[in-house]
């Protein structure tokens, strides 16, 4: 008998965030509740390229760090149309990506909140005004030294990343009300944050 357990994020989200939202909502149908249903992480490389190649250092890096922080390979993203502006060509690397779901999505989020972000030189919070209409949460990190699982004397060059927390069945107000209910560290209205 193979016993499943669940992960404390997603065990935290069911057991509590849930009925708090039911109340606070009036969601009378269970299956009227948001929920989480996948995170993105991307990193551009666009800027990286000369003459359309990218150098195998900075591709290698990048692989090595969405691999050790999401514990998946991350798939090229391609150029899917030029832009005379940006000196990008049709078919010319433009981005690493990585779609977590299920247990690897709650890992990863519960390291993001309590590990990642506290280490965020003068951190005050994220922004609560980064949804779009559909309650999806969107935010970026300015370098990959905030993972503790990332040795910075191996890195050849540092590097951001985008982080896309995808709700089904919600609306901006739910979704800040679950992220902030599980942890997210939203920056206060009044410490002066700029928005």
């Amino acid at each position: 008998m193979v016993v499943q357990s669940t992960v404390r994020l997603e065990a935290m989200y069911n057991d509590t965030v849930v009925p708090k939202l039911r109340e606070e909502f009036n969601l009378t149908n269970l299956h009227t509740v948001p929920a989480l249903s996948k995170v993105i992480v991307n990193v551009g490389i666009g800027r990286f390229l000369e003459n359309q190649k990218l150098k195998p250092e900075i591709r290698d890096t990048v692989i090595d760090t969405l691999t050790t922080i999401t514990g998946q390979r991350p798939i090229m993203i391609m150029a899917k149309q030029s832009v005379a502006n940006f000196k990008v060509r049709e078919g010319a690397p433009s981005a690493f990506m990585v779609t977590l779901r299920r247990d690897r999505m709650w890992h990863f989020l519960d390291r993001l909140m309590n590990l990642a972000m506290p280490r965020i030189k003068d951190f005050r919070g994220v922004k609560d005004t980064a949804f779009d209409a559909a309650g999806n949460y969107s935010m970026g990190l300015n370098e990959q030294a905030v993972w503790p699982e990332i040795n910075m004397a191996t890195v050849t060059f540092n590097h951001g990343m985008n982080i896309n927390i995808c709700f089904d069945r919600s609306n901006p107000d739910m979704s800040r009300f679950a992220l902030k209910e599980l942890g997210m560290p939203f920056a206060r209205k009044d410490d002066g944050f700029r928005r």
